[in-house]
């Protein structure tokens, strides 16, 4: 059973391994290329998170029965001014929100087929001063991300 110290620790190799990279396409490709879905790294992570929504550490908050969501890790030196958060959705529409600094999301399904934003297991990468509604279809996935200095804005939209 993977424990919060694991996380923890999976976590501050990722921050570490993208600090000075700036959030676009480049950086979509080296964690498709290094963390890839097919890889060790990717695996471990993904492990860490579905034995941490288990457990009750991660994922723990209730927006709604369809979404869970935990912050288990603010901004700051061990995670290179990146907050990590974790949420669970099952076939939803998030909340509206703006990504002043970007958002990296590392994609998980949990059903074979659930896609977020359109996107299957993998990485996508959204640059500074952009907005979506986070969105599930065809089943549960969890979705790690990485917020640069945890910034997000909700929005009303």
């Amino acid at each position: 059973m993977a424990t919060e110290q694991h996380f923890i620790d999976l976590m501050t190799g990722l921050a570490a391994d993208i600090a000075d990279r700036p959030l676009n396409d480049d950086l979509a490709g080296f964690l498709n290329d290094r963390y890839g879905a097919d890889t060790e790294r990717f695996r471990a992570i993904e492990t860490a998170c579905k034995q941490g929504i288990e457990a009750g550490w991660l994922a723990n908050r209730e927006a709604t029965p369809q979404l869970r969501f935990s912050r288990p890790m603010k901004p700051g030196e061990t995670t290179h001014g990146f907050s990590v958060d974790v949420v669970q959705m099952d076939d939803v529409v998030g909340p509206h929100h703006r990504h002043p600094n970007g958002e990296i999301d590392m994609i998980m399904p949990v059903d074979g087929n659930a896609l977020f934003d359109g996107k299957g297991k993998g990485w996508l990468v959204y640059g500074p001063d952009t907005s979506h509604h986070p969105t599930v279809t065809n089943g549960t996935a969890i979705i790690l991300y990485l917020l640069p200095d945890g910034a997000i804005e909700f929005t009303k939209q």
